[in-house]
């Protein structure tokens, strides 16, 4: 099978893997992807003390670039991938450069490699020319491009669930397609799969993630109408909470109308009681 058709089968199969429905049809896959995919670890938290190299050389932690208040675009992948891995970091740029939220103020983005060895100038070229394609300079403060040892590559996939092979015969990896939502604290909030990511979707689960740190109250609000769709991979509109924001709006109107009702009463009876008195002081004055 061609390493085209490999990658391309790979990220069709991706929102499988989420479900697991991998493991059940692992039978009728291909021996190079057997035991790839996505197992989804929502509320895990990722081990932060694991040490990579940034685009610049200098070894650093995971907590050492997270941010309190800001979640995290967890992105897996290698900077020498023939396809795929551009797809993906492609369609995440697009939403990016899609929502007024941007990296460094309002959220942090971590592409790192799982190819032990490539080495931070490949990562460095990387994110040169990714920083130029979203055109915010200002980026460059909150998108690291990492690299990293086996062991720590090894670590931080397995804690984020992220399941890829390495393929001898074509020297290169095979993996599913998505990134990752962390909490501001490290911990995954969300998995969106593909090589597009709708910015809507894309924004609120970043708004989720932070908790409603970041964003706006009109995108709190949405928080509340709509919820994800783990099915899909996006958010819909959720029929309970509209029928409890229905059911409050009903009783915020009707508490309206009584209020009204009781102060109309109480002018009237404070207009007739006036009248009341006008009448008998002038009743005493004759």
């Amino acid at each position: 099978m061609s390493t085209t058709k490999l990658i391309l089968l790979a990220a069709c199969l991706t929102a499988w893997c989420g479900r697991g429905a991998l493991a059940e049809t692992a039978g009728k896959l291909p021996a190079e992807l057997e035991g790839i995919g996505i197992t989804e670890k929502l509320g895990d938290a990722l081990p932060l003390d694991l040490a990579f190299v940034n685009e610049a050389g200098k070894p650093v932690t995971l907590g050492e670039l997270l941010r309190p208040g800001k979640p995290v675009v967890l992105n897996l992948g290698y900077f020498g991938c023939p396809m795929l891995c551009g797809l993906v970091m492609n369609g995440m740029t697009d939403a990016m450069k899609e929502t007024s939220l941007m990296p460094g103020e309002d959220y942090i983005v971590l592409s790192i490699s799982i190819d032990a060895g490539e080495t931070h100038r490949l990562a460095r070229i990387k994110k040169q020319n990714y920083i130029r394609e979203i055109g915010r300079p200002a980026a460059s403060t909150g998108w690291h491009f990492l690299t990293g040892s086996e062991a720590n590559i090894a670590a931080l996939t397995d804690a984020a669930g992220f399941h890829f092979k390495w393929i001898e015969d074509r020297r290169e990896f095979v993996h599913a397609a998505g990134v990752i939502i962390l909490t501001p604290d490290g911990k995954v909030s969300r998995y969106l799969y593909g090589t597009t990511f709708p910015a809507q979707t894309f924004r609120l689960s970043l708004v989720e993630a932070s908790e409603g740190k970041i964003g706006s109250a009109l995108d709190r609000f949405l928080l509340f109408c709509f919820q994800y769709d783990g099915e899909n991979h996006r958010y819909t509109l959720a029929a309970v909470n509209l029928v409890r924001l229905g059911g409050l709006m009903t009783l915020l109107i009707l508490g309206g109308l009584i209020l009204r009702s009781l102060r109309r009463e109480r002018r009237r009876k404070d207009h007739h009681g006036g009248t009341e008195t006008r009448r008998e002081e002038l009743s005493v004055e004759s």
